[in-house]
């Protein structure tokens, strides 16, 4: 199961990758959607976590932490989701909105 350790790794090089754009940025409105871009990314990196760990492992105690991990990861990925459809709205009324 190589698919795993591939989705972990890229969730995390994105989350990384937005986190390090945060920085970069002024614009409070870019840095709010980019925190909620690494939030999805976070979410996706926690829940393959989980899954992967389950899958790996496969014993009781593994399922009980694949499961709290897959919870987080679907809370956090649901936020980062919502925020970021949210701020990418906001970003588009900023982009058409005539400059004073």
């Amino acid at each position: 199961m190589i698919i795993f350790p591939i989705l972990i790794l890229v969730s995390f090089v994105l989350y990384i990758y937005y986190k390090v754009m945060i920085v970069r940025s002024n614009d409070p409105l870019t840095q709010e959607y980019l925190n909620s871009k690494s939030k999805l990314f976070l979410g996706s990196f926690i829940f393959f976590f989980g899954i992967n760990q389950y899958v790996f492992y496969q014993t009781k105690l593994s399922l009980f932490v694949g499961i709290v991990f897959i919870a987080f990861g679907i809370f956090q990925a649901r936020l980062g989701w919502k925020s970021s459809k949210h701020y990418q709205a906001e970003f588009q009324k900023h982009r058409t909105s005539p400059q004073s």
